[in-house]
């Protein structure tokens, strides 16, 4: 048998197996002899053999909490190919489940198999769902430009809305299709939507085209089916559940492999509830073949309209009565080349809302993505379009601030639960931002189904919110200029003046001025429901959140961070992003935060250090590039090597408070950025719509 190739690791992988930071990995290899050679890479980005680097590990003590998950991912990685790795991770999977969930098939290597033991073994350790669950989502983060996930808030979001448009009676059966599932983001989050709607039993459907994601999502829904209370041990003859998906248990899946557009492997069944992310912008999906298909009773889509084929594969796939959400891109509301098609979708009053959310609840992050909303007329029922079409804006509901905005989760589930409650017949009206249309008054030419088009303030309300935007933008111009004439004052020190010495964050831990953690990503059962207590939730910041010049999206049970001993940044700590393109530090002044990945909190003590003077000095973008680890935006920052002023505790002080100044002279100017693009909009707005008066 040939030799085992070694699995090569990274010093910043080495880092995170022993939880520290990189900066002493290069340390122990310094000095250490004993440390284990390269093997690869370069000087500057040296590689070395997983198995050596676990041998030194364990020798010398240094093997951190956590460290056997961080172990297994890089054997994982070094497979090379996506597909392989996914496989394997799914028939990991499948054998901590048992061997119940699909077989991932018999191509794997000999290689992949022994990882997938590797990983059984460690399951039985540390937890089989949160071991596959971690290396299911390091693998989706390696492939993110290849493969799109829906965020579970925004599978959350989209079973509620589907539930909500048809209540499940209680104790009665339910059947969730998505036949576009991907790693099964959404059906997970419908299960248990539905179990807590009371539906019983629950059948999740999934079709996926994509042999490693199907592989995937079966492994997933499995364990889904355990949490449910499954009674079905085997899973039907092939595993996937009885073939018309009811169990004897609380929820059951059946995962299939294929092309739902071209061959759908569960054209047999309808379901109660269609819930679907489909790929956007699809040229080659199936426009000759299908040109005579049963489904396209609205119209033959397109081959530009990839989408509008889901829209009416979803409907094909409902029982009467049955409810559809669709994820799709804001250009298929307004194309001119599927006018015709919306039109009759209105006509038969199948479309029941179109909601638009704000950016960055899902790839691509800077689009403001659609919800469709879609129903199925009652058998017998003749078509109806009710009270009219919902057409809300939920991405002007939510004006983006600086650290503090981002998208709000629970305040966009609030707004949209709240508007379809009002096209659902609810009491009160629909809120601010959403209206119900009558289908009649949008079959124009151009049968244009952008909610932004439709949906405008109140006059009232759009002159109070005027006017508030106005005080607020005065108050911020007096901030700015108040700020402004406190840092005018500064003087640069002259030519050959003596500049204070510096030290760096390293060597401030070793002196015990601080301590400094990491964060990291907490696997997605610690992450709280939408509706949890808020005294039972911590809010969760990660690096994309400050990308999107944002504050927490992510929302994480207090229990579960405790347990698992996860970074929880408390106010007066310094915290610094450990990335190069979102490089930053900051005082914490908010609620306790949980913190992810890349994220490090630094708690000084105040009588050694000011925090705001070590986050001054920390933020610098020099500062930043002198202890990135490469040249590329990409690259990390090694917190450790950031440097800081030495200056006694009084310096530091006055330091503290004019770098506490500059803060506020930042975050001012942003704010005026904001509330002068605001005013721009909604100035123009009023005057085009005749709601604001010229004077005379």
């Amino acid at each position: 048998m040939p030799p085992t190739r070694a699995v090569p690791v990274t010093l910043a992988e080495i880092a995170r197996i022993a939880g520290v930071g990189r900066a002493a990995v290069s340390n122990w290899r310094r000095r250490h002899d004993s440390f284990p050679a390269r093997i690869g890479g370069t000087d500057t980005s040296p590689q070395f053999s997983l198995a050596e680097v676990e041998a030194w590990l364990r020798a010398n003590g240094k093997l951190g909490d956590g460290g056997g998950r961080e172990l297994l991912w890089p054997g994982f990685e070094a497979l090379g190919s996506r597909d392989e790795a996914g496989m394997a991770i799914a028939e990991a999977g499948r054998r901590m489940r048992g061997g119940r969930a699909r077989p991932s098939g018999p191509h794997l290597s000999e290689r992949a198999r022994k990882l997938a033991a590797e990983a059984v073994a460690l399951g039985e350790r540390e937890g089989a769902r949160e071991t596959f669950e971690f290396l299911l989502q390091r693998w989706l983060d390696v492939h993110v430009r290849q493969v799109s996930a829906s965020p579970r808030p925004l599978a959350v979001l989209m079973a509620r809305v589907a539930l909500a448009l048809r209540p499940p009676p209680p104790g009665a059966p339910l059947t969730v299709l998505d036949p576009a599932c991907g790693a099964a983001h959404v059906l997970d989050a419908a299960a248990r939507a539905a179990v807590e709607a009371g539906a019983r039993p629950v059948s999740l459907l999934g079709c996926e085209i994509d042999p490693a994601l199907a592989a995937l999502a079966a492994a997933r829904l499995a364990f889904t089916q355990d949490e449910g209370g499954s009674g079905d041990e085997d899973g039907g003859e092939d595993g996937h559940g009885g073939e018309d998906g009811h169990g004897d248990g609380r929820v059951t899946a059946d995962v299939r492999e294929g092309d739902s557009l071209r061959a759908d492997p569960h054209a047999a069944v309808t379901a109660d509830v269609v819930l679907c992310n489909p790929p956007f912008n699809e040229r080659d999906w199936g426009y000759e073949e299908l040109s005579t298909d049963q489904r396209w009773v609205h119209g033959l889509p397109p081959r530009t309209e990839s989408e509008l084929a889901w829209v009416q594969h979803c409907l094909a796939r409902l029982r009467p009565g049955g409810t559809a959400v669709l994820l799709l891109p804001p250009a298929v509301a307004s194309r001119r080349a599927g006018r015709r098609i919306r039109g009759a979708l209105l006509r038969a009053g199948l479309l029941r809302g179109v909601i638009a959310l704000p950016p960055g609840c899902a790839q691509p992050h800077s689009v403001s993505l659609h919800l469709w909303l879609l129903r199925s007329p009652d058998a017998g029922a003749p078509p109806s379009g009710g009270s009219g079409v919902l057409l809300a804006d939920a991405a002007a509901s939510q004006h983006a601030a600086s650290r503090e905005g981002g998208v709000d989760w629970e305040a966009l589930d609030g707004f949209v639960r709240s508007a379809v409650a009002a096209a659902c017949g609810g009491e009160g009206g629909p809120p601010d931002g959403a209206r119900l249309t009558p289908a009649i008054d949008l079959l124009d030419e151009e049968v244009d189904l952008t909610p932004g088009r439709h949906v405008s303030p109140a006059a009232e309300d759009g002159g109070l919110r005027l006017a508030d935007t106005w005080r607020e933008f005065t108050g911020t111009v007096d901030g700015l200029r108040e700020a402004g004439r406190a840092l005018e004052a500064l003087e640069p020190v002259p030519a050959g003046g003596r500049r204070p010495p510096s030290t760096t964050v390293g060597e401030l831990v070793r002196a015990g001025a601080l301590v400094l953690r990491a964060g990291r990503q907490p696997p997605d059962e610690a992450l709280a429901p939408p509706g949890a207590p808020q005294e039972d939730v911590l809010p969760l910041l990660t690096v994309p959140d400050l990308l999107r010049a944002g504050g927490p999206t992510g929302r994480l049970s207090r229990a579960e961070a405790a347990a698992r001993g996860l970074l929880v940044a408390e106010p007066g700590d310094v915290v610094v992003a450990g990335v190069a393109r979102a490089f930053t530090a900051w005082v914490h002044q908010g609620p306790p935060t949980a913190l992810g990945a890349q994220l490090h909190s630094l708690r000084v003590d105040p009588g050694k250090l000011d925090a705001w003077f070590l986050a001054g000095c920390l933020r610098a973008p020099a500062n930043g590039r002198q202890a990135g680890t490469h040249a590329s935006s990409a690259s990390r920052v090694d917190v450790r090597r950031l440097q800081v002023l030495q200056l006694p505790p009084d310096e530091q002080q006055r330091y503290g408070e004019v770098f506490r100044r500059l803060t506020a002279f930042e975050e001012h100017r942003a704010r005026l950025e904001d509330l002068g693009s605001r005013l721009v909009r909604d100035l123009s707005d009023g005057l085009a719509s005749g709601r604001l008066a010229a004077g005379g």
